[in-house]
């Protein structure tokens, strides 16, 4: 088995989940609650059902972890890690910030990912050991060495509403440290853009394993870190995540550990 078909195969199925988003964006569709603000739409069981069919037609023995439907486990080391439509909130209002994200995994380490933002037609790419790619040109995180001068970006969790560990306090430190935060709702996109030095750091809570994998990846081949906030190796099943440039990485750490 080549990489370079394991890797055809991820880009096709990101690819093919754009198109989805696409013709489904501003379109009447079926809008259902997994939470008080946890969105899940007709468009991400389409985008799912699609990614799942070309992996299973090629690598029925594989595994798939994926957000919308449970999977059996199989006695295989590959383990596909997919998040169908990353930015659900934001495709259900039409903002344009989604993205389809996949990792493929071998033996509970990450081998290569995908990222595809349809609507700017940009395909983020990584293998282990080979380096990060947008639209098959090399990328490399940002240059940025402090944190002052520094653009980082965030996300919420979904039970902001509910529970204390809420990224609030963080949120408030940041603001007074960094030269600016964004907060998009794309947690693969904003670690694409770690990779592609558009942003020169990203924290976030309680994010799950489909919304980092492939991201993950592409920071670390961009020349990036990736820890938890205590700068420990990342867990993709943990609920912290922090990614940065390297350079910025320990002011980052600094300020998580403030606390509230």
């Amino acid at each position: 088995m080549q990489l370079d078909e394991l890797q055809a195969l991820a880009i096709r199925a990101v690819r093919e989940s754009g198109k989805i988003q696409k013709e489904w964006l501003g379109r009447d569709k079926r809008i259902e609650f997994k939470g008080a603000i946890n969105l899940v739409t007709e468009v991400d069981r389409r985008c799912e059902q699609r990614i799942i069919e070309i992996i299973k037609k090629h690598f029925p023995q594989h595994n798939i972890l994926t957000e919308e439907t449970p999977m059996p486990e199989l006695p295989s080391p590959f383990r596909w890690i997919i998040d169908p439509l990353d930015g659900t909130t934001n495709y259900a209002h039409g903002y344009p910030c989604f993205s389809t994200s996949v990792a493929l995994e071998l033996e509970k380490e990450i081998i290569l990912g995908a990222i595809y933002d349809p609507l700017l037609n940009e395909l983020f790419t990584a293998r282990q050991g080979k380096g990060a790619f947008l639209n098959g040109a090399r990328i490399a995180v940002s240059a940025t060495e402090q944190l002052t001068n520094a653009l980082i970006c965030t996300g919420f969790p979904y039970d902001v509403r509910e529970s204390p560990e809420n990224n609030l306090d963080h949120f408030n430190h940041f603001i007074m440290e960094a030269r600016a935060i964004r907060r998009d709702g794309s947690a693969a996109l904003d670690l694409c853009y770690v990779a592609a030095g558009r942003f020169d750091g990203f924290w976030e809570l309680k994010l799950q394993p489909w919304d980092v994998a492939a991201g993950k990846l592409l920071v670390e081949e961009a020349g990036g870190t990736v820890t938890d906030f205590c700068g420990k190796a990342l867990d993709v099943n943990g609920k912290e995540t922090l990614a940065t440039n390297g350079k910025i990485h320990e002011e980052m750490i600094r300020v998580l550990q403030k606390g509230s």
